[in-house]
């Protein structure tokens, strides 16, 4: 049984570490364990200001750059103002249970954000990714579906934790078909996932009764966000093959220290992942870069 650690993230001196979403919660939780193990680690965050503040309580060096997933033209922007090497990218930001919203494309906010700005800022980014890609999804991801009639709740009454666990099930569909199609390249990157179990973060607050709820519970069992990124960062670090799904070991996968846990038969779909993958660059604009990538 695994018993890593904080203490166990080697050295990540000469390595460059993007996080979206590193601002609050588990992201910047792992973001300040990296920074502190010497890496130099990228804040992409929505508020800059934000951003820098959550930089100034880290030690090491950390830079905080302007991404706004829930906008195509921000992750255009910010992927095309990266032009240094990549060696692990960290697909943690996210939204959960909101209102119905939209992205500045017209996507459900949540589908939107957690799953098609990360797809588009992966493939726009891995010519430059040497190592890894690390998507945090969420247990959540086991009640979810893939509606392709109606992805952007355009036409059905809207159920937001619903909608949420459509968005993490795509994560863990990303991540396998993102590691099939590495691996078919001969490309030394590999794609992992991890999920936090359960953690305090502010993505359960401000609003709506379900929320509440949601929120009550998280106080009452909730592991804090330096334990919540252990998964993320063993999912970053350890020695571990591609489509690998890191959780919390306790019970129920809420709480405790790392290891790899199981996903559902959905995620296991590999059909599944391949039609989400098609559907997505159609949306996005987006497609796996050929003969671009890092060589082994």
């Amino acid at each position: 049984m695994t018993t890593f650690s904080a203490s166990d993230t080697p050295s990540m001196t000469g390595r460059t570490v993007v996080i979206t979403g590193a601002n609050s919660g588990i992201g910047r939780a792992a973001a300040r364990t990296l920074a502190a193990r010497d890496a130099r680690v990228v804040l992409a965050v929505r508020d800059p200001e934000k951003g820098r503040e959550a930089a100034a309580l880290m030690t090491g060096h950390v830079e905080v750059r302007r991404l706004d997933l829930a906008d195509l033209a921000s992750v255009r922007t910010f992927a095309e103002g990266f032009t240094e090497p990549v060696d692990v990218l960290i697909n943690n930001a996210g939204v959960m249970i909101p209102p119905l919203s939209r992205t500045a494309d017209g996507f459900e906010l949540q589908f939107g954000t957690n799953h098609l700005g990360h797809f588009a800022l992966t493939n726009l980014l891995l010519p430059q990714i040497r190592e890894r890609v690390v998507t945090v999804s969420s247990n959540g991801h086991k009640t979810g579906s893939i509606d392709f009639d109606d992805l952007n709740w355009q036409h059905k009454p809207y159920r937001a934790m619903t909608a949420y666990a459509q968005s993490k099930l795509a994560n863990l569909l990303f991540t396998a078909e993102l590691q099939r199609r590495l691996a078919e390249a001969g490309s030394p990157v590999i794609a992992t996932a991890a999920h936090p179990g359960i953690a305090a973060t502010n993505l359960l607050k401000d609003g709506g009764r379900v929320r509440a709820l949601a929120q009550r519970a998280a106080t009452l069992l909730a592991q804090s966000d330096d334990d919540g990124a252990l998964p993320t960062l063993y999912a970053a670090v350890a020695d571990i093959p591609g489509n690998s799904y890191a959780g919390p070991s306790g019970f129920l996968e809420g709480r405790g220290a790392p290891k790899l846990v199981g996903r559902s038969a959905k995620a296991r779909n590999a059909e599944l992942a391949r039609r989400l993958w098609d559907v997505s660059a159609e949306l996005t604009g987006v497609t796996f870069p050929q003969g671009s990538l890092q060589a082994p």
